[in-house]
């Protein structure tokens, strides 16, 4: 796999339970090459595996470094095993392009899994990285930002978002 195309929201894959891994090896490396480099390419902070129709249990979050550099960090089955405080800040997100809105999320969390090479990872995230982690971790579980909006917020978008919608249908009827 290399770059693919992003799903768009009204995509079905994007609304399904993700699986767990169960064998991190080649499939799984390719999955995550794909995943960094289709990220890059959107110059998005981080991406999930059904977010390009695998519905596999693997995110990649962006970290930027104080020099500009873009740092990849790969999970495999990741999981929050805690998260404390409370802040709210904007989303946007690489299957509904153009649309934001402020979400309330913890403001900082642990996060486990498996990095790359399958070998147990936990990393501790605060700020921005911790509202990466949380929001490709319920990418996983079928969850988008706009869930997580009110619903007055969420009527004022529904154009938009119905619109994102209509093209990804139309997306998905054409021929690859």
């Amino acid at each position: 796999m290399a770059r693919v195309p992003i799903r768009l929201y009204g995509d079905p894959v994007l609304r399904r339970q993700s699986e767990p891994v169960e064998t991190v090896g080649d499939d799984t490396m390719e999955l995550i090459q794909s995943l960094m480099e289709t990220v890059d390419h959107a110059a998005g902070l981080g991406l999930a595996a059904p977010q390009i129709g695998v519905t596999k249990r693997v995110i990649v979050v962006v970290h930027i470094d104080g020099e500009g550099r873009r740092q990849h960090l790969a999970l495999i089955n990741p999981e929050i095993v805690s998260a404390c405080g409370e802040e709210i800040g904007e989303e946007g997100c690489l299957s509904i392009p153009g649309i934001y809105s402020n979400v309330k999320r913890p403001e900082s969390v642990v996060v486990q899994g498996l990095d790359a090479e399958g070998s147990e990872i936990s990393i501790e995230a605060k700020g921005v990285m911790a509202r990466a982690f949380l929001h490709e971790i319920d990418h996983l579980d079928g969850v988008m930002f706009v869930d997580k909006i009110g619903m007055v917020k969420r009527s004022l978008l529904k154009r938009k978002l119905n619109e994102i919608r209509k093209r990804s249908k139309e997306i998905t009827k054409s021929p690859l």
